[in-house]
């Protein structure tokens, strides 16, 4: 190793190669598995276990404001329609984007806006 500085460069590069071989024969294992997984078998999200004052916060805080009175975007603690509210989050409308795909984290994020007084 002292006559060539490469050598532990080709060792290094050697042994990442060989270790991501061998985690991919590990993926290639659990492919059935999440196969299955995606055919009913997996986990299912219902609308109460979703916490929709968590993504709220993550989500919609930027642009309308700590307190959801408004901000930047318009004020949504004034009982918005829930199908309105489902419908702006996975669609988006105006300037606004489409902050969320998943229908049941829509459905609790709508269902919690629509309950703000």
């Amino acid at each position: 190793m002292r006559n060539n500085p490469l050598i532990p460069y080709v060792l290094i590069m050697a042994f990442g190669i060989g270790l991501i071989f061998f985690m991919s024969l590990d993926g290639a294992g659990s492919k059935d598995e999440a196969h299955e997984a995606g055919e009913g078998g997996g986990e299912t999200t219902d609308v109460a276990e979703i916490d929709a004052a968590a993504i709220v916060q993550k989500s919609c805080v930027g642009c309308h404001g700590g307190d959801l009175t408004g901000g930047m975007g318009p004020a949504l603690n004034t009982g918005l329609d829930a199908e309105h509210v489902k419908e702006v989050v996975m669609n988006g409308q105006g300037a606004m984007p489409a902050v969320i795909q998943d229908e049941a984290e829509a459905q609790a994020v709508a269902d919690y806006i629509a309950g703000l007084e």
